[in-house]
């Protein structure tokens, strides 16, 4: 039996550090950290229009689409590309917000102190 002494561990396991000073450490996310569903399936989206838009020269030289309609057809898939991006950045944003928020509401903490204010 050895007595080796791991200073990296503790009896309830490994030492967690916060990745920015003065931020606590957050526990992992349910969904394992990433970016919800939902905001992915938006940004897909946005890709995808942003992919229609980059094959218009393609359905003009086919034939399929004026130039008139092109223009039109390019201005409205870069406006809808945009707003994808900024619905699922701010998707994203808000998910990452709740679920920082989500332990100091269930532990009952509200108010400032050393990790910042919330309720």
């Amino acid at each position: 039996m050895s007595t080796h002494h791991n200073p990296r561990t503790r009896a309830g396991g490994p030492i967690t550090l916060p990745l920015v000073a003065g931020s606590a450490p957050r526990e992992p996310t349910p969904g394992g950290g990433g970016p919800p569903l939902r905001s992915k399936v938006t940004a897909a989206l946005a890709v995808l229009a942003c992919a229609a838009c980059c094959g218009l020269p393609l359905l003009i030289g086919a034939g399929l689409l004026t130039g008139a309609g092109a223009a039109l057809a390019e201005q409205t898939l870069l406006a809808l590309t945009g707003l994808l991006l900024a619905a699922a950045a701010g998707m994203w944003w808000l998910h990452r917000r709740r679920t920082a928020r989500a332990p100091a509401i269930a532990a009952g903490s509200c108010g400032c102190g050393g990790n910042g204010c919330g309720c």
